[in-house]
């Protein structure tokens, strides 16, 4: 029983214990200084981004409120049910 409080105070010596904790402190500030802090602006605007310029987050092209038949069949003319984020046509949103 002696011998495992040796081997378990061994284990958790403070030197151990300040060793482990530089290096997880080194690997953190490494990591870090490798990380870029501004990721880059996709040059090339979408058409909603043409459209919407003061939404620097993006439009969303769901409509939730009542609509037209004429905008619905804008929509659909428009293939808005496939289009693919970020490439939503500009007819998919509502003037």
């Amino acid at each position: 029983m002696e011998r495992r409080i040796e081997i378990v105070g061994r284990l958790l010596s403070p030197r151990l214990v300040v060793g482990a904790l530089a290096l997880v402190l080194v690997a953190g500030v490494a990591h870090s200084a490798a990380t870029r802090a501004d990721v880059p602006k996709i040059a090339a605007a979408t058409q909603a981004e043409a459209l919407y310029p003061d939404a620097p987050d993006g439009v969303d092209p769901v409509v939730t409120g009542p609509v037209s038949v004429s905008f619905r069949q804008r929509q659909a003319d428009a293939g808005c049910d496939e289009a693919v984020w970020p490439n939503v046509p500009a007819a998919c949103y509502p003037n």
